[in-house]
């Protein structure tokens, strides 16, 4: 069911042309992602990630958006410099294709949450510590169609049935709850 709603759109504006490649805003978001929070720093639970080209030494940050449970039907190349890349190497989306943006531990789909739990009205953190200013925070309210979307569980279990498959699934559950 598709309607349509005033929305509040947050997202991060990304200038290429300052990205100096320092990884910073990998290691606070893997940081603040880590149980506890601050903990550990392992880019692999990072919601943003570096593309780079080292010959061109040009960086591209991608931060992770919604998760998809299908591979894209196109495979677009962009040249950028003269350089050709892959469009996998630009999409936000966590996909069955490719380990990019899939949680290290369980291989759950990873997302982008704008570093909400954190103190309300600030920018993401990644943002915050980018050393060059080339990430930018806006929030804009546009008129967006919106149909009903599975939480946050119902998405993480979805994501386990088509890795793993429902039986497996359910068995594993009925074993857990047998141990309890």
């Amino acid at each position: 069911m598709m309607s349509k709603v005033r929305k509040k759109v947050k997202s991060i504006k990304i200038d290429l042309n300052k990205c100096n490649g320092c990884k910073a805003c990998e290691v606070i978001c893997s940081s603040f992602h880590a149980t506890p929070k601050y903990s550990s720093n392992n880019p692999a639970r990072a919601r943003i990630r570096l593309t780079r080209d080292p010959i061109r030494d040009v960086f591209v940050p991608v931060y992770a958006g919604e998760y998809t449970s299908a591979e894209c039907m196109g495979r677009d190349k962009y040249v950028i410099d003269g350089k050709e890349y892959d469009e996998c190497g630009f999409c936000r989306a966590s996909c069955p294709s490719r380990g990019f943006f899939k949680e290290p531990d369980s291989g759950l789909p990873l997302k982008c949450d704008m570093c909400e739990e954190n103190d309300p009205g600030q920018e993401p953190l990644c943002v915050q510590w980018c050393l060059a200013d080339a990430l930018t925070y806006e929030e804009r309210e546009e008129e967006v169609e919106e149909e009903v979307k599975l939480s946050d569980i119902e998405r993480g279990l979805k994501s386990l049935v088509d890795k793993h498959g429902l039986q497996n699934l359910l068995d594993t559950v009925v074993r857990m709850s047998q141990k309890s």
